[in-house]
């Protein structure tokens, strides 16, 4: 296994931390109302707690690849000062001409970071192997920022790429990473609850959000693992069994559903169910064409294929890829024999559905 060499510089701090209380006490917030153990704790007051279940990294820290070429310069830039939005860019050090993935990390709306070690190494191997820059945005949290909020800065990431393909060819911060990108092929992308931001940010720019994207063109989107629910359990839900290690069980999605959806919302609400008699139909939606990636052992499963199915009877552009003997967010969690070889696969899968367009 070759070493990828991650080139940048030390991450800089766009958000103030929340101060975190000692673990297992209050400090006078009142009573904990709602928890996932190890990721999120929130008390009656408001206050929310978030233990440092993965380590953030900087951007200058070293994951693998196996026959990774060359290295991957990286940089952390503010996307949006107001809100606290920023990003980590990625690109291959050698090489230009490169399509754009937009990428948004996971955890429920309500956990996660682009910083975290486990999205540094995907997203550097991504770059890499699939040869492509990437933005990586880090976006505001439930429940302090509920949505729709994460899609705004998902639409502000957009906003802020929209100006760097305007921007002129003068030196700046970001050159190095803009004068390796193609902005007329641009990709969103995510996983589990980033999946759901890029499936609603495809479907505004679609609605002309934005206004004109122009010089950017988004050219596709891909789901992996894409966090959706409902009210009425899928097959997959009500009954296969989820390991110890496991990164999302039904009790998990219900509280990070609570957490993140409009105070008072169920799960048909139409930012968790796209297929609710809520929910915009589907045909009306003007998405870009779809990759979804499936895992077979995830609770998500029947849930996703069940989109797919949907998404076609609408007309809509959809490959969908199933990975065997795997759960949810294996690809950045490695908790499973298979991950490694899955997570081969899946990257093979995305670069061929990007270079195709």
């Amino acid at each position: 296994m070759g070493a990828l060499h991650v080139v940048g510089e030390p991450r800089v701090s766009f958000q103030q931390p929340p101060a975190v209380a000692a673990a297992g006490k209050s400090g006078g917030h009142g009573a904990v109302v709602e928890e996932i153990h190890g990721l999120i704790r929130v008390y009656k007051d408001g206050h929310v707690e978030r233990p440092p279940a993965i380590p953030d990294v900087p951007c200058t820290w070293g994951g693998t690849a196996p026959g990774a070429p060359g290295g991957v310069a990286a940089r952390d830039v503010a996307v949006d000062r107001a809100t606290g939005v920023w990003a980590r860019l990625y690109a291959p050090v050698a090489g230009g001409g490169l399509p754009v993935v937009v990428y948004f990390h996971g955890g429920g709306f309500c956990v996660g970071s682009a910083a975290w070690s486990c999205y540094h190494e995907f997203l550097a191997q991504l770059a890499a192997r699939a040869g492509c820059a990437v933005m990586s945005v880090d976006y505001r949290l439930a429940p302090e920022h509920r949505l729709p909020a994460a899609f705004d800065d998902g639409l502000a990431a957009v906003r802020w790429l929209r100006h760097q393909a305007q921007a002129a060819a003068a030196p700046d911060e970001v050159s190095w990473w803009r004068a390796r990108c193609a902005f007329d092929r641009v990709f969103l992308m995510g996983d589990s609850a980033g999946a759901n931001i890029a499936f609603h940010v495809a479907a505004r720019l679609g609605q002309g959000h934005l206004g004109a994207l122009s010089p950017l063109a988004v050219r596709g989107a891909v789901l992996v693992q894409p966090f959706f629910g409902g009210e009425v359990r899928t097959a997959s839900e009500r009954t296969m069994a989820q390991p110890p290690r496991s990164a999302l069980t039904l009790p998990t999605s219900d509280t990070y559903w609570r957490l993140a959806l409009p105070a008072g919302a169920g799960r048909d609400h139409p930012w968790c169910n796209p297929l609710s008699r809520a929910a915009p139909r589907l045909e009306a939606l003007p998405l870009p064409p779809l990759l979804v990636c499936v895992s077979e052992a995830d609770v998500l499963r029947d849930r996703n294929l069940e989109l797919c199915r949907a998404l076609r009877r609408a007309g809509k552009g959809v490959e969908q890829a199933v990975y065997g003997g795997v759960g949810h967010a294996f690809q950045v969690l490695h908790n499973c024999h298979l991950s490694q070889p899955r997570t081969q696969e899946m990257l093979a899968h995305i670069k061929a559905f990007v270079s195709a367009r």
